[in-house]
């Protein structure tokens, strides 16, 4: 589904002197007619087909290197069911490490190291959104217990973005003739077009289980929809 939204605001201008492009030296051409800017968003609309979730491990030891070890081994089988689940070794990027210690605090005592804290996590990119869920459970079962995400995303967004671009376009001209007709005027061409920005708005992700006192229950990531938006500038000159 498309859909295509407009911000626009203008201001008008006297006749005003541009350079002239086809010219080297900055000698200014006067222009016979009228200068309106107008900007402009345009938006298209996808369903999300990338979701970047961070799965690890955490785990505490009374010594540094026993934390490690056990968060090593932990880790070992998180990694070996994302790749038996079919996830590529380019979507698998260690995302932090951290080793430290655990205090107990008490009034007027200096802390008193209890133990350490090690944690592992990576960022994994599930290319396949309604299959990250269940993937994220077998991941819990195999001794993940840090989860965060997810961030859901469009995969390759370029053609939405155009669309983006070409409905800005045509909302800008629409507004420029609005205007025109009420000062009396028409559009003649356009002189000029800025982008301004192509920034997705990510979509409010939604994680929940099936059914919650179900002891099977499975994780369900819904995709949603996602917003893509170009804004841009564009000059037109009035007669």
């Amino acid at each position: 589904m498309i859909r295509v939204a407009i911000a626009a605001s203008a201001v008008l201008l006297t006749t005003v002197a541009l350079p002239a492009a086809a010219q080297q030296e900055a000698r200014p051409v006067l222009l016979d007619g009228t200068v309106l800017d107008v900007s402009a968003t345009g938006v298209s609309t996808r369903v999300p087909d990338l979701a970047v979730i961070q799965a690890g491990v955490v785990t505490q030891a009374g010594t540094a290197a026993e934390a490690m070890q056990q968060n090593a081994a932990q880790m070992t089988r998180v990694l070996a069911a994302l790749r038996k689940a079919g996830i590529a070794e380019r979507d698998i990027q260690t995302a932090t490490i951290n080793l430290s210690p655990q205090y107990r605090y008490a009034q007027n005592e200096p802390p008193v190291i209890t133990g350490y804290q090690a944690s592992n996590q990576v960022s994994v990119r599930f290319r396949d959104v309604a299959k990250s869920g269940t993937i994220l459970d077998t991941l819990v079962r195999e001794g993940a217990n840090n989860i965060s995400g997810p961030n859901l995303t469009v995969d390759k967004p370029e053609g939405a973005l155009d669309e983006a671009r070409v409905d800005a376009v045509k909302k800008a001209r629409a507004r420029a003739e609005l205007y025109a007709r009420a000062a009396g005027l028409k559009v003649d061409r356009i002189l000029a077009i800025a982008e301004g920005g192509a920034l997705p708005h990510p979509p409010m992700p939604v994680v929940m289980m099936r059914a919650a006192a179900a002891p099977e229950a499975d994780t369900m990531v819904s995709a949603g929809e996602q917003e893509l938006n170009v804004s841009i500038t564009v000059r037109f000159l009035l007669k």
